[in-house]
């Protein structure tokens, strides 16, 4: 007996000596930062590893130095963002969960003292679960798969929160410049009030002139308090994001305007084929039903049949005689299914098959459909906010320097000239709107390539271009 048990207790040391490495959380952010390079750049890591404080400072300030992009902003936010190492915290909690899941329990040590008349026996017992050590290959096998479904996890939530970092810039900046350009219609419409209010003092304007430049110089008043508020609200919420204290706030400084959009769009059989290589949402869901079948087995048959064997020895004083007897043996303790056969078990893991499964064919049906949409709204914003660019804006130009001409020609008058100001300004407001919407769109489609959509849509477009007869 004791030949069988030493024959059966080296294998079960060996598997878990080879189970009981511990949970690298810094492979875990080496293999996120290789999966969303083109989001991460290599930066993101946790406080208090390779990266010191001091060096972590010194980085924080010198992007705060310069006009921060968009990439800048990323690598603050990821360099400074409570948010992001909030994410590793909880990244590494689930890793180690997984880890855990694929370990044989500690063995149980039982110590006996039984005292009857002159004897006295004192029994030992080392015990440890026998199915829990024969399943110990297949829960690894599963706690693997767990640990790189939260690896994929992980990465996916690294990828939305920059997205988010990244559509926050945008926002903050476009609303940045639509606020420069409305406190320039709101200059305009303001001369123009006060130039038909001495015009209707000296009678060459009627009331109802007047009324009409200022009821515009009054809307120019209201639409630059909404804007100046927007352009506040996307700052706060950018710094938010980038975990800026109100010392580091008091230094961000951004760019005067967008970038501009980039030469051409990539194709649709170049964003399908590089989603096709990179989906995370379709690799989670392939892992989640693997593991789904794998567990469904094996949970069955361990709570089912739980059984335990153990290592006793006893040793018996006699005092009345002085002698003493050791007695060793062995115990199998067997869980009897009388009451329970496992049916509600049953249905609960059938569910969950069937759940994975589910799951796993919608990602498959939907990524394409996804990769559609979000191609369809960056291709959109893309061309209405080149058509602007290269068609709206500059015919608005052209038209403001021929009423110039006009205007030194004396063929039209001042309010005619302040009108068309109002309009070309408005125009450019449109295409900063439209290049907004654009960098949107560019910050969605790249998580939707890896497989994190974010919602958006084309938002309207306004119908700033056209002619207002109001002030001729």
């Amino acid at each position: 007996m004791r030949t069988h048990l030493r024959n059966l207790l080296i294998p079960a040391s060996a598997l878990v000596l080879a189970g009981c490495a511990s949970v690298n959380v810094d492979q875990a952010i080496e293999k996120t930062n290789e999966t969303a390079a083109s989001f991460t750049q290599g930066k993101l890591a946790a406080r208090g590893g390779d990266a010191p404080e001091a060096k972590r400072q010194k980085l924080v300030d010198e992007l705060l130095d310069t006009p921060l992009s968009r990439d800048a902003a990323v690598q603050l936010a990821l360099a400074n963002s409570a948010a992001f190492q909030s994410l590793i915290a909880e990244g590494w909690t689930q890793l180690a969960a997984a880890d855990q899941a694929g370990r044989i329990a500690n063995p149980v040590f039982s110590f006996e003292r039984m005292r009857f008349a002159d004897e006295l026996e004192i029994g030992r017992l080392l015990s440890m679960g026998l199915l829990d050590l024969l399943t110990l290959p297949q829960r690894q096998v599963i706690s693997r798969n767990r640990l790189a479904q939260s690896q994929l996890q992980l990465t996916g939530s690294v990828i939305e929160q920059v997205t988010l970092v990244r559509q926050a810039w945008v926002r903050a900046v476009a609303a940045s410049q639509q606020h420069e350009y409305a406190k320039q219609i709101k200059d305009a419409a303001e001369a123009s009030a006060e130039l038909a209010r001495r015009m209707q003092q000296v009678g060459n304007f009627t009331k109802l002139q007047r009324a009409r430049q200022q009821v515009f110089y009054a809307d120019a008043t209201a639409q630059l308090a909404a804007a100046q508020h927007t352009a506040t609200a996307a700052r706060e919420e950018l710094i938010r994001l980038l975990g800026l204290d109100d010392a580091q706030a008091a230094r961000l400084k951004l760019p005067d305007r967008l970038p501009e959009l980039p030469g051409a769009p990539p194709s649709p059989a170049d964003t399908r084929q590089a989603a096709l290589q990179q989906r995370l949402d379709w690799q989670l869901s392939r892992l989640q039903l693997e593991a789904a079948g794998k567990a469904q087995r094996l949970d069955l048959l361990s709570r089912l049949v739980d059984t335990e064997v153990g290592v006793r020895r006893d040793t018996v004083f006699d005092n009345a005689t002085g002698s003493r007897a050791t007695r060793r043996g062995y115990e199998l303790d067997v869980r009897l299914p009388l009451f329970d056969w496992g049916g509600a078990q049953r249905a609960a893991m059938n569910a969950q098959t069937l759940a994975a499964v589910s799951r796993y064919e919608l990602v498959t049906r939907s990524a394409s459909s996804q990769l559609r949409e979000g191609y369809s709204a960056y291709r959109t914003a893309y061309d209405i906010a080149k058509h602007y660019r290269d068609e709206i804006v500059p015919l608005r130009k052209t038209m403001s320097e021929e009423n110039v001409l006009r205007y030194n020609g004396m063929l039209i008058g001042v309010f005619e000239l302040l009108a068309d100001t109002r309009e070309q300004i408005a125009s450019v407001m449109a295409s900063i709107n439209a290049q907004q919407q654009f960098w949107l769109a560019d910050a969605a489609m790249s998580a939707a390539l890896i497989g994190k959509p974010v919602a958006f849509g084309p938002a309207s477009i306004n119908n700033s271009t056209s002619g207002s007869s109001e002030g001729h």
